[in-house]
């Protein structure tokens, strides 16, 4: 599952809004002493198996009036070890009609207790290992009457979602899609609904003919019934866990593509077919790669990507058929601001299909196996589609999310069997935290002993669950190493290191000396391999080091003083480092040291830097004509053209950057940069990226645009409403607010309503901050009530929280502004003010 739509909520919230509510707290601190909660001292086993799961056969039809599934289900199964004359199956919220088993060609009742989640059968003899037996069960899944809450990654847990059934919503198609992690399967066929089971599959889906079916595995057969509709058949002959067993109906476009003779098939609403290649091209040299590297084919029969509308989260890796959110269909003018993002998702995805689907993690302790892999599934991509700076930027931005949740929320182990709920592992402990120990893991063992490994692990354990201690001993099996080290201190641990790093001189006995400390407040020693590369005299000598102590100081020989000492020269450790260096060594790291990172932090310091030294910004002027547009959009944003110096010496490369710059990202950037000086002589520039074919860019110009001339940028925003998408829309907005004509209002509210799923969140920050500046009583209001039903929808703990305490801050605001008018703008304002604050605790509440 893709928990973030490459940020999880938690995520977007920290990295994407930070600031924006500077005096309300961003998130709800725990109160509650964790050490006393009685949820976090229970120990989280994995499940205890009586009976194993064999073959799952589902006949399925659908009401949608009334949001039902009616299904018939014949469940093959044999005990696990001890012979057993009972069977308890997960079926959360059904009406049970029948239960059998079946004999030949009879169905024999049996007895049976449903208590509302669990279906608990009296088999009719005590079976042995060696003996499989059928249960048949007729049933009615009813899951909008079934309240499951849900995680940070999946808003809820109903297992089964009717979208726009009835039809009455404009603009949003009617459509049926299900999500069972984690254990939301249940809510749609009974099953023992635990990652360690794994079976066969046949699913049965009766569906309007207008309608196209998709499942696990093959379509096998489709047959058209006499009352228009039409019988569609799945069938998956590998074994699987019930969680990654899917179902979706909807009037799509289908889009066929191959992979060496393996259908390979793209499910898109038909407005977005002709997008289909560049959204989904990739996939079959994706197939490639990862077979490639992992040494082990893809090994299922199809692989089909599908949207669902509403979907509640990013993505879900149901062997053979993911889902994603509708986020993922975008237009080509869209897909050039997208920076591979959704690259990254399809590939999590597709790479779960190995680390999940084919090894599945044996319980939610060990999620780790499945996730943490899929994380870095997105570093490998990209470092082999675009290079390594785009795959260190991404591993890069992933850290600081893990270290902004741990500031927020605190630390956890990856491997974690004492947890609240198992929707809690669905973090970024689990996600990014993972994603970058696996990254430490193939620097430590080299590439080759890394995917060696890899492969084994997966050979070993093809279509079995599996855990974290399974993976080291693969490790091990291949380096001829013990790993117990690593894993105990990143696996089976939590924290990471604080590096303090100085540096000491000799030039009489020409050494230097790297002095190392950890300075984490706990006591935890850290072991640390790393690479420690010293420039002098023209050449790059590397040294290999550890430290294993909590203060390590390593000495090295020179004949010419060194340029640079780079320590962890990979730039491959998960730590904070704090290093003592002169500002020369990092204008040298920038020119020799090749790494994203090493480039990154020079830049980093010369921002801090430009207002006093010419060297800095000389450095600068240097990174933005770096070779990578995500250090050069870093530079852009960090200038500070209020220093003559820093304007003078880049002004003119920063006008070519916003004409010329091959990356649309980096090309707005310098189009706002330019636009905060408000110089009319660049209204022409602004104008020519009005039609640009990036969204990005042609916000940039609008904004520009609107600070020297808000009638022309009026006229043009009304110009552009119909094909708004993206930045456009937040632009047209803001242009908007600025005019304040009240008809201009319906636009911002109507592409509010427009959107959904996990867009709607980013809509949301966006809206609030709209409503923000307007004021208009009836407006606010109603937009007030749009981002509660919002609020209400996601039924998110932490969204709720982050929005309930931002409206609580406009609130507040607003109460203020209102004190120095009078008449109705004064009492306009307080009810607004009002309206919000009673808005934001009701939201708190949900």
């Amino acid at each position: 599952m893709n928990q973030y739509l490459k940020q999880s909520i938690f995520g977007i919230l920290i990295g994407g809004m930070a600031g924006l509510a500077a005096t309300a707290p961003l998130m709800a601190q725990t109160d509650k002493n964790v050490t006393d909660d009685p949820l976090l001292k229970i120990y989280r086993a994995s499940a205890t198996k009586v009976n194993d799961l064999v073959h799952t056969k589902l006949d399925v039809r659908f009401d949608y009036a009334k949001r039902y599934l009616y299904g018939k289900a014949w469940i093959t199964l044999k005990p696990h070890f001890y012979s057993t004359d009972s069977l308890t199956l997960d079926a959360k919220g059904m009406d049970i009609k029948e239960v059998a088993l079946v004999k030949g060609s009879r169905q024999v009742p049996v007895k049976y207790h449903y208590d509302g989640m669990q279906l608990h059968i009296g088999l009719d003899k005590s079976y042995q290992p060696s003996e499989s037996y059928i249960v048949y069960i007729n049933y009615t899944s009813k899951p909008d009457e079934l309240k499951l809450k849900g995680s940070k990654a999946i808003k809820d847990a109903k297992g089964l979602y009717f979208i726009n059934p009835d039809g009455t919503e404009p603009n949003k198609p009617t459509q049926i899609w299900t999500q069972g992690e984690t254990e939301g399967s249940s809510v749609w066929f009974p099953t023992i609904d635990k990652t360690n089971q794994k079976c066969t599959e046949e699913i049965s889906m009766t569906v309007d003919k207008k309608y196209v079916t998709l499942s696990n595995g093959k379509l096998v057969s489709q047959k058209n019934n006499a009352d228009g509709t039409r019988t569609d058949t799945w069938k998956m002959d590998l074994p699987h866990s019930p969680y990654l067993f899917m179902m979706a109906v909807g009037d799509y476009a289908v889009v066929k593509d191959n992979w060496r003779g393996k259908e390979v098939s793209y499910y898109l609403e038909k407005p977005y077919e002709k997008y289909a290649k560049n959204i989904f091209g990739n996939t079959p040299e994706m197939l490639t790669f990862y077979s490639k590297i992992l040494g082990y084919d893809y090994p299922w029969v199809k692989y089909s990507q599908i949207t669902g509308r509403d979907y509640v989260s990013g993505a879900m890796e149901n062997t053979t058929a993911t889902l994603h959110g509708e986020f993922l269909q975008k237009t080509d003018r869209e897909l050039l601001d997208n920076n591979n993002y959704n690259e990254i998702v399809i590939a999590h995805e597709l790479f779960h299909h190995w680390f999940g689907d084919l090894v599945t993690a044996e319980s939610w302790s060990n999620l780790t196996v499945n996730e943490s892999f899929a994380d870095y599934s997105e570093y490998l991509w990209l470092e082999h589609k675009y290079g390594k700076d785009a795959a260190d930027e991404h591993n890069y931005e992933a850290m600081m999310s893990y270290l902004s949740m741990v500031r927020y929320s605190g630390d956890k182990d990856l491997v974690r069997f004492h947890y609240r709920d198992r929707e809690d592992m669905f973090d970024q402990v689990t996600y990014q935290k993972g994603g970058r120990i696996l990254n430490m893991l193939r620097n430590v063992v080299g590439d080759s002993a890394f995917f060696k490994s890899l492969n084994l692990y997966l050979k070993t354990n093809a279509f079995k669950p599996a855990e974290a201690h399974q993976l080291r001993l693969a490790f091990e099996e291949v380096t001829g190493r013990d790993m117990n080290w690593f894993f105990n201190q990143w696996y089976f641990g939590q924290s990471y290191p604080e590096l303090d790093i100085s540096y000491k001189y000799n030039d009489a006995a020409q050494k230097v000396t790297v002095i190392l400390q950890q300075i984490q407040k706990d006591s935890k020693v850290w072991e640390l391999p790393m690479a420690i590369d010293i420039y002098a005299g023209g050449k790059k000598e590397r040294h290999n080091i550890t430290m294993a102590n909590r203060v390590d100081s390593f000495t090295f020989s020179y004949t010419t003083r060194p340029d640079l000492v780079n320590v962890d020269a990979d730039k491959i450790l998960l730590a904070k480092k704090d290093d003592h260096r002169d500002f020369s060594t990092y204008v040298y790291q920038y020119a020799h040291a090749a790494n994203y990172m090493d480039r990154r932090s020079a830049i980093e310091v010369a921002v801090e830097e430009q207002g006093r030294n010419q060297a800095a910004v000389k450095l600068l002027l240097d990174a933005l004509k770096d070779k990578y547009h995500g250090l050069r959009t870093l530079a852009v944003n960090s200038l500070e053209f209020k220093n003559d110096a820093v304007k003078s010496a880049t002004i003119a490369t920063l006008e070519i950057m916003a004409k010329n710059d091959p990356s649309s990202l980096t090309k707005a950037a310098a189009i706002k940069q330019l636009s905060e000086l408000k110089d009319p002589k660049y209204a022409s520039l602004f104008e020519a990226a009005i039609k640009d074919p990036s969204y990005g860019v042609e916000a940039a110009g609008l904004n520009g645009l609107a600070d020297l001339d808000i009638d022309k940028a009026y006229t043009l925003s009304k110009q552009l409403e119909k094909d708004a998408k993206g930045n456009m829309i937040n632009a047209i907005s803001s242009v908007y607010a600025r005019k304040g004509n009240p008809e201009d209002i319906k636009f911002v509210a109507a592409k509010f309503d427009e959107t959904s799923g996990q867009d709607k969140l980013n809509a949301a920050f966006e809206y609030l901050g709209f409503l923000a500046r307007l004021n208009n009583t009836d407006a606010v209001m109603h937009g007030v009530d749009q981002i509660k039903s919002m609020a209400a929808h996601f039924n998110n703990n932490q969204v709720s929280t982050y929005i309930s305490n931002w409206l609580q801050e406009i609130s507040q605001k607003k109460a203020k502004d209102a004190i120095g008018l009078s008449g109705a703008d004064r009492d306009g304002l307080f009810k607004q003010a009002e309206y919000m604050r009673k808005a934001a605790t009701e939201i708190k509440g949900l």
